[in-house]
């Protein structure tokens, strides 16, 4: 990121007839890094788009037709109920994270399909245990109709899910036994540790072929022992941001990656499996106020050999707002004052030396995750 590029984003914002804090979301970045992501997807592996990571129903459609797929990940019982109440009979969406059986109940009671999505044939339930399964058995009876079942398999990030082949037996054969409620919709199987591990532990490259060969073998198993569970429409989802680019390569086990993040890269995703990505997303909120040096109460006195001490505190500066999960990256070198302490009102931060900052200048910050900072 060059200076030049909030330079004019500031001289922008200063023209605004408002100024408040502001979420930005760069278009022509994002449009960039979908066309990367879609050079890098091998033939015959989909994208499905994490609904959590861009959690606006304009941007969703926005990236759904510029990565031309219908296919969404949903993490949150709200956003599938109002997702539900404006998709067509094309979109296909599949929970992220099991849900209580209560959840999905109060789903199907105040379902408002306008536009003919069909949970029987477009939706997928994450399920992670068989007594979730048998809790969905109950429901389908209940409602009267079949619920698709996607399952949650463990390959090594070890946050639930089927973790052997006994398991996932058994809860195949539940829902082989029950074709008029229960409809196998595939597997899912996240793998961000693949590149989180500390190489000293594991190598990504290791890890990566371990999550792969245990993906292989419970995939294996439906293939050899439940051949009639097996149709080549089946949902394999696999990866996230951080492991899109790996599983980009080949040999890979799955037939489609969800991704979200790395298409707005927050500053968790700077890393190197998604250099080629370019952020996205940023804050930008006013200067209200400029002072010289910085007072902090209680040690006023220290004023000035603070001053000498830290350059950064012979100027100080009141923001409009602050406490943000997100990190300043213009001016370069801003930062918020730790022993004043952060402020949802006013944070007090301090710039570097020369640091060209006026008040009714905007200030830029990056955030560290968009599912938590874009709502």
């Amino acid at each position: 990121m060059n200076s030049t590029y909030f330079q004019r984003l500031n001289q922008t914002l200063r023209n605004h007839p408002m100024a408040i804090p502001f979420l930005i979301l760069d278009l022509d970045r994002l449009d960039h890094n979908i066309e990367h992501l879609k050079s890098t997807m091998p033939a015959g592996m989909d994208l499905r788009i994490v609904v959590k990571s861009l959690p606006s129903p304009k941007l969703i459609r926005y990236v759904m037709e510029k990565a031309g797929t219908s296919k969404l990940m949903v993490f949150h019982q709200p956003f599938l109920s109002k997702l539900s109440e404006s998709a067509d009979g094309t979109v296909d969406m599949l929970l992220g994270k099991p849900m209580p059986v209560k959840t999905a109940a109060y789903y199907y009671e105040h379902l408002q399909a306008k536009k003919g999505f069909l949970p029987s044939r477009q939706l997928q339930w994450l399920i992670d245990t068989e007594m979730r399964l048998e809790q969905y058995l109950d429901l389908a009876r209940n409602i009267k109709q079949a619920i698709r079942v996607n399952l949650e398999i463990d390959v090594g990030l070890h946050r639930g899910g089927f973790e052997s082949r006994e398991t996932l037996t058994r809860a195949l054969e539940i829902i082989r036994s029950h074709p008029q409620q229960l409809t196998f919709s595939g597997l899912m199987g996240y793998d961000p540790h693949v590149v989180k591990l500390p190489r000293l532990i594991r190598s990504p490259e290791r890890a990566f072929a371990m999550a792969n060969d245990r993906y292989q073998l419970f995939d294996d198993l439906i293939r050899q022992q439940f051949p009639d569970l097996w149709h080549d429409q089946l949902t394999l989802n696999g990866a996230g941001s951080p492991t899109i680019s790996l599983h980009a390569r080949g040999g890979s086990p799955i037939n489609e990656v969800a991704a979200g993040s790395a298409l707005v890269k927050p500053t968790t995703f700077d890393i190197p499996t998604l250099a080629e990505y370019q952020p996205a997303c940023f804050i930008a909120t006013p200067v209200l106020k400029k002072l010289s040096g910085t007072t902090l109460p209680g040690i006023e006195k220290f004023k000035e050999a603070m001053g000498k001490l830290m350059p950064a505190y012979r100027q100080s500066y009141f923001i409009y707002g602050g406490y943000w999960k997100a990190d300043y990256v213009y001016p370069e070198g801003a930062g918020e004052n730790a022993l004043f302490g952060p402020s949802t009102n006013q944070s007090m931060i301090n710039t570097p030396p020369g640091a060209k900052l006026e008040v009714d200048d905007f200030v830029f910050l990056r955030p560290q995750q968009s599912e938590f900072v874009f709502l």
